[in-house]
């Protein structure tokens, strides 16, 4: 189970010069020790292993919250490190999306890595694209640069020769692209997996019921996350308009029933 590091014992530091606010926050009473003592909360995030020793996953500060949801950065960042060949990782969040960077002396492809992840943490913690990189940038006192971190291609992951097939597919990869920013879309790639999310389903939606009059359930997104799999429970070409679902509060209902 992970939690946050408290640190105590007759080391302990007195608190932060000149910062009583900080001091305050941080070190707060020990309610194992004798009286008077404190304990550091570290801000680590870390788990006692089966074997006694403490595993470190990450920052708590660096928990994020996407779609509702809220996600502690380190247990993914632990879920990296523990794919062979991967050095050293780090999670961030980028235009609302999670994107993985992971280094080490034998690269392994990206597919593999979420593939690993997937195993071990649920779906919408799996990031949307990950990064291999012969090393993680540090600054000049050795530490993780965050900043410097390069920005991800937002493009397709899945196989760039599977070119849209058909008006439905077409229609609809236009979309896609317009209301997640993309270059390029292929017909086997995961909405979810480009960054979409619930809110995005229902951009995509709109658009299609403005463009093409026809109207597509929500649940149809998480039942079909693939362009193929999407076109193909909707077909533009059989000339039906559909019926036009304008009313917000419907749309937000099944959208509740969903989740």
């Amino acid at each position: 189970v992970a939690g946050e590091l408290y640190i105590a014992g007759v080391n302990l530091a007195r608190g932060y010069l000149g910062r009583p606010d900080l001091t305050a926050d941080r070190f707060v009473p020990d309610p194992q020790g004798p009286a008077g003592s404190r304990m550091y909360r570290s801000g680590d995030l870390v788990r006692r292993r089966g074997d006694g020793a403490i595993e470190y996953l990450g920052r708590l500060d660096h928990q994020v919250k996407l779609r509702g949801l809220r996600i502690e950065l380190g247990e993914i960042e632990a879920g990296l490190r523990s794919c062979p060949g991967v050095r050293d990782a780090v999670v961030v969040l980028r235009e609302g999306r999670l994107v993985g960077y992971a280094a080490g002396d034998v690269q392994p492809d990206e597919a593999g890595l979420k593939q690993h992840l997937a195993a071990l943490l649920p779906e919408y913690m799996v990031p949307s694209r990950i990064v291999m990189l012969a090393a993680l940038p540090v600054s000049a006192n050795g530490k993780l640069d965050r900043k410097a971190l390069p920005d991800p291609e937002w493009e397709s992951s899945a196989d760039s020769r599977a070119e849209p097939e058909g008006e439905t597919e077409l229609a609809i990869a236009r979309i896609w692209q317009d209301v997640l920013g993309l270059a390029h879309v292929s017909r086997h790639d995961d909405f979810f997996q480009l960054g979409g999310h619930s809110l995005a389903a229902m951009k995509v939606r709109a658009l299609l019921l403005e463009r093409h009059g026809r109207a597509l359930p929500i649940r149809h997104f998480f039942d079909h996350p693939t362009l193929a799999g999407l076109a193909a429970s909707l077909d533009l070409s059989a000339g039906a308009a559909g019926q036009r679902l304008d009313d917000m509060d419907a749309w937000m209902s099944e959208l509740e029933d969903l989740t």
